[in-house]
Order: C-alpha cells, then structure tokens, then sequence
C-alpha cells in the first residue's frame, strides 16, 4: 500500500458493512483516506468495525439503486475514489428474489458509474465482479479473457454488471476496473451460508455441519486480507499503468474440493466438525476455479496467507467473537 496515495483521499465504498467492504474500510481508514460508506443496512451488530471507525468515517444508509442519493454524495464529498462493493451476493436468496438481485447488482451498478460519469474528476473506480460472471466452463482454470455467460439469477446479474462496467470503461473513459475474486474468507464473515465460517461454528457449538453439496464441487479460497490488498493496488495503479476496462482475477490458484477444505479444517481443529452430505445444492456451478496470472504479472500481487494458516487465523478470531 502506498499510504502517500490514499492520504486525505475521498473514497466511496458501496457495500462497506459487508464482509470484503468493513475489512477494506478499516485498512484504509488506517491509511489517512477519508471514507464516506453507502450501505442497505449501517451499524450493524455482526461487523468488525468499531464504534472508532464508525467515528472517523461518514456513513450513509440506502440502496445504490437510489441515483439521487449517489450523485448527492459524490457532490458533497468531491469523491476521488470509488470502490463499488455494494451487492446482493447469495445464490440462494438470489434465486429466490431475482428482481431484488437485478435492481442491486445490475441497476446498481450502472447507477453508480453514471453518477461517477456524471461528476467526473475520478481518480479510480473498482468494480466488484465475481468468478461467477463467468458462469460455467469446461475448460479450467478461468482467464479473465473467458466469457462471461452467467445463467442462473446470481450469475446473470455479475455477467451483467460486468459487461456495463466495461462499456463505461470503453465508452465514456470513466477510469475503471474489475475484479472477479475466487471464494473469499477469514474475519468479520458472518455468512454462514458459506462452508468456512458454517463449519467453524459447528466445529466451536458441536453441532453436525450440513454439506448442501455433495462433497465434491471444487473452489479456491482466498484470505480477505489478500483481497483487500488486491483491491487496493489495482486502484493504485489505475491510471499509471493504463489500466481502465481492464478485469482481474485474484485467486490463490489452488483449488480444493469441500471434502478437502473440511479435512484441512478438521486437522487444525482435531476432527472436528462432524458433518452430513445433503447432496440438495441447486442452481450452483460444480468446478470453478480461476487463474491470477495477471494479477501476478501486471499488478505485483500474489497471495500472502496460505489456506492452512488463512483457517487458523479464522479460528482466533471466531474464537475471541
């Protein structure tokens, strides 16, 4: 991180309650960057930001998909940064609710970067995609040149809002980039949805973890911390490096099946959870998993905080929560 870049800067970050966006609040909030966050839901009790963080920050509460409420901040706050974060990100209720999933995800999207088109003077804006844009490939792992065909609601949505983020890129000049990230975990994730912090829980309280799955779909897994550093970078490098339209994954490249996750979890935490396969997942890609060649070559990044270490730092923490 160049602190010199982020001192003083005004950064937007849409969807800074969540898990990826509290931990990027809090490192730059660290940095000396002044952060404005936007957010369905503020304060929430299951976060890691602390009542000082919610001090040296503004915080606004309301839908991305409300363009009035964006341009208001932009015009207030002179926004030099954005990271655009905001989305519903749960396959489960996605499929359940896609209207709700096309108004955050795609209408969201665009309302944001027309709202940054509309203020100009952007320093960098970073769109949060997903390896699920890319819906499903035979050939593995995905470039970031792969298509992105995402069919079930989810996947369409981040296919979508993907594509406009392009266009804003191409079309307007607007000084853009993407990000499709593998599975990411580690602290201040309490969406036990996911398979890490579900079987730590069980593992923690006893209780028998479900597999929706059945044991066997493949995922890589990356540390927040190393996301967060990903993010981070791109929006540094932004501009010095031409970098506007251009996507990227960011993934440790080293994918496991659910059945190896929880054996690597089970040895930290001496057999524990026990578990059951349901083998009841609907609508989810079996294999997917992402290359960060990119990343690695035109960025400088590369993951810090293996898998085995990543688990253990997430143990402590739900361990002190």
């Amino acid at each position: 991180m160049q602190k010199s870049f982020w001192k003083d800067k005004k950064v937007l970050i849409t969807g800074y309650e969540g898990f990826l966006g509290s931990n990027l609040t809090r490192t730059l909030l660290r940095s000396g960057a002044e952060i404005i966050g936007l957010d369905i839901k503020t304060f929430r009790k299951e976060t890691i930001l602390t009542a000082q963080d919610y001090k040296m920050m503004t915080v606004y509460k309301g839908s991305v998909a409300n363009y009035g409420l964006v341009v208001k901040i932009l015009r207030k706050h002179s926004i030099n940064v954005i990271f655009h974060l905001a989305a519903e990100a749960i396959v489960g209720r996605s499929h359940n609710n896609p209207r709700r999933t096309f108004e955050t995800n795609i209408a969201g999207t665009w309302e944001v970067l027309e709202a940054a088109r509309q203020q100009g003077g952007m320093e960098a804006v970073v769109v949060a995609s997903s390896d699920k844009a890319y819906g499903s490939h035979k050939k593995l792992p995905y470039t970031e040149n792969a298509p992105l065909q995402g069919r079930n609601p989810y996947d369409a949505s981040k296919s979508c809002a993907d594509l406009i983020a392009h266009s804003y890129a191409h079309a307007y000049g607007l000084p853009l980039a993407i990000t499709r990230c593998g599975n990411i975990y580690g602290p201040g994730d309490f969406n036990l949805s996911r398979i890490i912090p579900d079987a730590i829980r069980c593992a923690l309280s006893g209780q028998i973890l479900d597999i929706r799955s059945d044991g066997k779909f493949t995922r890589d897994y990356v540390y927040v911390n190393d996301i967060v550093n990903g993010y981070i970078l791109l929006a540094e490098k932004l501009k010095e490096l031409n970098l506007s339209g251009e996507a990227f994954n960011f993934s440790d490249e080293n994918p496991l099946t659910v059945i190896e996750l929880l054996d690597k979890i089970r040895r930290i935490l001496k057999g524990r959870p026990d578990s059951r396969i349901l083998n009841t997942a609907k609508y989810e890609i079996r294999h997917q998993y992402l290359a960060s060649k990119k990343a690695r070559q035109i960025l400088g990044w590369k993951p810090e905080i293996g898998v085995k270490e990543g688990i253990e730092l997430t143990i402590e923490w739900f361990e002190k929560t």
